[in-house]
């Protein structure tokens, strides 16, 4: 819907300060952290995609520009800064980089990036024209490549006394987009030796160095460290306030603002949805980001909080996708990471076992480390902090001494039980007609026909015997039924839902926000039996067992005040091996079966 002038527009999408300002956009204000940022003069700041780091450069770039110093409360107005602002406001002459525009091909990287470098150059040189000296400009234009334009501007800079800025957005994104697409040949080609965005770095590091570096400030961001590790060795020129606990909150939107930006459009009459219900969805699905292990302010990720109250404005309800896809971690990021070629046969590696086993029990305890370079992916420690640095990991506290570290929210789950699908699939350890599984689901949460989606999952498991060493153990085969529950949006999977001073296996909770129609909802309890271990006896004792936890559950008011609703249905479901040997469900007392 178009909203009202009077309405601030939801800036979806919006990176540009000045721009959202000038519109009178919806703006979660931020701007109390500059005075802790200008205590470091060269600063490298890594978020996951899309949590407003850009936008946050943006506001940096507006702040810092002399050319902009008069306009400040224009620009400024309604936010923290305006009333506490700072000496060095307005007092930069601002050079922005945003490597996104660097073409990724390996053949025209080189010629993109001087490309680009040129065109930001000399923009800068021609928006402060009237602040060099007479032939300063030539002399800096003439330099042939961007490597010796920036020398030359560090040099005139610093012999006039002038203040220059560097912001770099998105410094890795061609690097990675390179390493994940072709490989790491032509990655170490760009990043090692005399690799053109080596040199770069090198040329920005003598900026920095003695009395007349000529650059005075820089800040830096992207997803993950490594690519800076590769072409200078760590961040040896600055600051890395990545992991600090008091830059936490910097970007991404505290449940308070969250709150605030609802309850907003809700008075304007253009949200209809209940706050606390919403809130309680959002919580579960973008929420739970914490920086630091320390940190005792949770995150919603930026993006996702706003594409859901634009859509639910629109609307009037929520999204039917409560994942962006342009929240989406491409999977081929992390393919590279996940498989070994072995005679140009793929094969899955540690990586992925790794990654499985955070599904399984959807925490880990490890230290995230600052830095790492490329050559180091393979090592669980490196492939753990690049899933944190992704925003597939974030912290959850402290456990024996150790960092605890957990899936944050039910959008990571999904994307990462989507890489485990394609990660098999891409291995040829089992592939499934994920139409025809979420027709099944469909038919669970309709109509009761849950038995034909996990006999068919039954019998391709019979047919396609790579699976059959990946069903290992009871936690194992729980998260191999979670990956394919996972592809149909009628439910929201909860592993471990507690009930009753228990917990049930599988809880498929009815999305009734999005499909208050939905008329059943499902428990699971999932048994398993090693090959050798089953009699007849033992599985009797287990599912008896099972259907006592199931009935216990069904009573839980979860079950019979917030769902009352729907009609549950409990499943017991046990393996031997990777064969489903019994399906059965026991429903609630005092209804009959389905």
């Amino acid at each position: 819907m178009e909203l009202s002038k009077k309405i601030r527009n939801i800036a979806y999408g919006v990176s540009d300060f000045e721009k959202l300002q000038s519109r009178n956009d919806y703006f979660v204000d931020k701007t109390h952290f500059i005075p802790a940022l200008e205590k470091y003069d060269y600063v490298f700041f890594i978020r996951p995609r899309r949590f407003g780091k850009s936008l946050w450069l943006s506001i940096l770039e507006t702040y810092y520009d002399i050319a902009k110093k008069e306009r400040f409360a224009e620009f400024f107005h309604d936010t923290w800064i305006l009333r506490h602002p700072t000496e060095e406001r307005g007092t930069y002459l601002m050079l922005p980089f945003n490597f996104s525009a660097v073409i990724a091909d390996p053949k025209g990287v080189r010629n993109s990036f001087e490309s680009y470098c040129e065109i930001q150059i000399h923009g800068t040189l021609d928006k402060y024209r009237s602040y060099f000296p007479e032939g300063a400009i030539d002399f800096i234009q003439q330099k042939p490549t961007a490597h010796e334009k920036l020398s030359a501007l560090f040099k005139v800079t610093s012999k006039n006394n002038l203040s220059l800025f560097i912001l770099i957005d998105e410094y890795d994104n061609f690097a990675n987009t390179i390493l994940s697409s072709i490989g790491e040949n032509a990655y170490y080609d760009l990043t090692h030796g005399e690799g053109f965005y080596r040199n770069f770095f090198a040329v920005l590091k003598a900026g920095t160095s003695g009395s007349g570096g000529g650059l005075k400030r820089l800040f830096i961001t992207g997803v993950s460290p490594v690519t800076l590790d590769d072409v200078t060795s760590g961040f040896n020129m600055g600051k890395n306030i990545s992991l600090e606990p008091h830059f936490n909150e910097m970007v991404g939107f505290t449940e308070p603002e969250v709150r605030t930006m609802l309850e907003y459009y809700q008075k304007e009459g253009v949200f209809k949805q209940e706050i606390e219900p919403t809130l309680e969805l959002m919580r579960v699905w973008y929420n739970n980001y914490y920086f630091h292990q320390s940190a005792t302010v949770s995150l919603f990720n930026t993006d996702m909080v706003i594409y859901f109250v634009q859509i639910s404005v629109d609307r009037g309800t929520p999204p039917d996708e409560l994942i962006d896809n342009n929240i989406r971690i491409d999977y081929n990021k992390l393919r590279h990471l996940l498989l070994i070629n072995l005679q140009s046969v793929a094969k899955l590696n540690g990586n992925f076992d790794l990654l499985k086993s955070l599904l399984e029990d959807g925490e880990t305890t490890g230290r995230i480390l600052s830095s790492f370079p490329v050559k180091y992916l393979t090592k669980p420690d490196s492939f753990m902090s690049l899933l944190y640095y992704f925003g597939l990991l974030s912290y959850a506290g402290v456990r024996e001494g150790e960092p605890l570290l957990k899936i944050p929210n039910r959008a990571v789950w999904e994307l990462m039980y989507g890489y485990l699908r394609e990660a098999w699939d891409d291995t040829e350890v089992f592939r499934l007609n994920l139409w025809k599984l979420a027709q099944m689901i469909h038919a669970m949460a309709w109509h009761a026909k849950w038995r034909e989606f996990f006999e068919f999952l039954g019998e391709q498991i019979k047919i396609q015997t790579s699976i059959r060493d990946y069903l290992s153990a009871e936690k194992v085969v729980q998260g191999f039924l979670l990956a394919y529950l996972n592809v149909s949006h009628f439910y929201i999977t909860r592993p471990e839902r507690e009930m009753n001073k228990g917990f049930a296996d599988i809880f498929l909770e009815p999305f009734l926000a999005q499909y208050p129609e939905i008329p059943y909802a499902y428990l699971l309890e999932v048994k398993y039996f090693k090959r050798d271990e089953m009699t007849e006896s033992k599985l009797q004792q287990v599912v008896q067992k099972a259907k006592d936890q199931l009935t216990l559950y069904l009573q839980d008011e979860i079950i019979t005040q917030q769902y009352a609703q729907v009609k549950t249905l409990g499943l017991v479901i046990v393996f031997h091996g990777w064969e489903l040997v019994y399906l059965e469900q026991v429903c609630k007392l005092g209804d009959a079966e389905t």
